[in-house]
């Protein structure tokens, strides 16, 4: 069931990064590789893993948008493509972008609107946006008429149910807005895939004083009101006119959704993130001990292994899935608690900052001293700097007393690991597979109103 380790995605050069690792952990002696579905066969089937063969995602956007309604852009309107950051993390970003095109291309033809504008929602500061959008060559499709946006930027009033919040000014310019984002379930230990969808309405289309509601003044799940009272204050749904989503499972992209009620395509994703994802998120929390290798090209809490994050990991001994489940508090004190099975930390690539208590709360062991002069002074004061790759890991290997290791290298469709990581995996998953099945996906679902004998 263990074979040779697979070849993990590019990584995306950024400034916010140290340079680009000079070896992955996939080419050390002693890394194999497992496959998702062989832990669990039942999870949903990619239509695109990795290559430039796009054909199929924008095949998939096409049919999904063709049940979609589009008149009320007329040919005079103005419309604006809203994208987010994170998206162009997936699978090296490609099957977004390719969403995104197919998505400009489509309205275009059915409505005859030539005024189709990208707004970039940058989750940090504008350098994403000024390395994204030329990487992905996203200027030929929108021949210029592209605008980041970032928490600082000019705001706009909302009047919601629970009072004034502000927007971003460039997301709202026009007469229309398409919401295009992605199911990725990145951080379940704060909005707990209640209306994941619309969490962008607040953390990526708002300005930091709203995202800061939603971070101090909220507990974790209760937090999930503030872009829903966004979304639903009445200049936002007279501006919306219908929303387009990648879908994934571990396994790799399988879908794009698309409605004009974004509540029900909420449902339909719930469904789709709950089956393609529950399985391994349960699994991740019978990982006794291991070391986790970060190896991707984004902040340290959204490495990709398996098509699950790193943070997922961090955070899996919690059934967070699990409304029944209490929070601990609120965006700030979350990430103090972490998982006490991991037992050391390997970089060998991640952004320099947002280490979030992982430099404090694990032994950190970095690859090389180049690649530590990259890194924030906050990690690598207490890190062992190791002289390459593969001491870094023996290293882990021996303080932490484990020769478990898993790879967050960006993988989706398998999992990089150590061979004693693997067995262990192997071990647990039929097991785990049950109790989902016969326990804890019926409640998973019930909790969100979702009937079983519909998914």
């Amino acid at each position: 069931m263990l074979g040779v380790a697979n070849i993990p995605p590019k990584i995306m050069p950024s400034k916010l990064g140290p340079r680009l690792p000079r070896i992955r952990t996939a080419d050390l002696t002693g890394i194999v590789s497992i496959e998702l579905a062989r832990l669990f066969p039942d999870i949903p089937k990619e239509i695109y893993l990795r290559g430039d063969d796009l054909s199929a995602v924008r095949r998939a956007a096409e049919n999904s948008l063709a049940e979609v309604d589009m008149s009320m852009i007329k040919p005079g309107d103005s419309v604006n493509l809203l994208c987010s950051e994170h998206g162009f993390s997936i699978l090296e970003g490609w099957a977004y972008a390719e969403m995104l095109r197919t998505i400009h291309d489509v309205v275009r033809e059915k409505t005859e609107c030539q005024n189709i504008r990208l707004r970039f929602a940058a989750g940090g500061g504008l350098t994403e946006a000024r390395e994204i959008i030329p990487y992905f060559k996203l200027d030929e499709t929108f021949k210029g008429r592209i605008k980041a946006t970032w928490p600082f930027d000019r705001g706009v009033a909302i009047n919601t149910e629970i009072g004034t919040l502000y927007g971003l000014a460039k997301i709202y310019d026009g007469d229309w807005f398409i919401h295009a984002h992605y199911d990725d379930p990145r951080e379940c230990y704060l909005h707990r895939l209640i209306q994941r969808p619309l969490k962008a309405f607040c953390m990526s289309y708002a300005r930091y004083e709203t995202r800061s509601v939603y971070h101090q003044n909220f507990l974790s799940r209760s937090s999930n009101i503030v872009p829903r009272a966004i979304f639903e204050s009445s200049f936002v749904q007279n501006k919306h006119a219908f929303s387009c989503l990648l879908i994934t499972s571990p396994a790799g992209v399988t879908n794009v959704d698309a409605d004009n009620d974004l509540l029900k395509l909420n449902s339909r994703l719930s469904a789709n993130t709950l089956r393609g994802y529950g399985k391994l998120l349960r699994l991740f929390a019978e990982i006794d001990e291991c070391v986790a290798v970060l190896e991707d090209g984004r902040w340290p809490w959204y490495h990709h292994g398996g098509g699950l994050t790193s943070g997922n990991l961090f955070k899996a001994p919690i059934d967070y899935l699990d409304l029944t489940v209490g929070d601990r508090g609120n965006f700030t004190e979350e990430f103090k608690y972490l998982n006490p099975a991991v037992k050391a930390l390997v970089i060998n690539y991640s952004w320099r900052d947002f280490f979030s208590n992982l430099s404090t709360g694990y032994p950190v062991f970095i690859a090389d001293r180049e690649l530590a002069q990259g890194l924030s002074r906050r990690l690598t004061q207490d890190a062992v700097i190791a002289g390459n790759l593969s001491e870094a890991l023996a290293l882990a290997y021996k303080k932490s007393g484990t020769d478990k290791a898993i790879v967050f290298d960006g993988s989706y469709g398998y999992i990089n690991l150590s061979p004693a990581m693997g067995e262990f995996l192997v071990d647990r998953a039929s097991a785990v597979a049950r109790k989902v099945d016969l326990e804890l996906m019926p409640k998973w679902l019930k909790q969100r109103g979702i009937d079983p004998a519909t998914v």
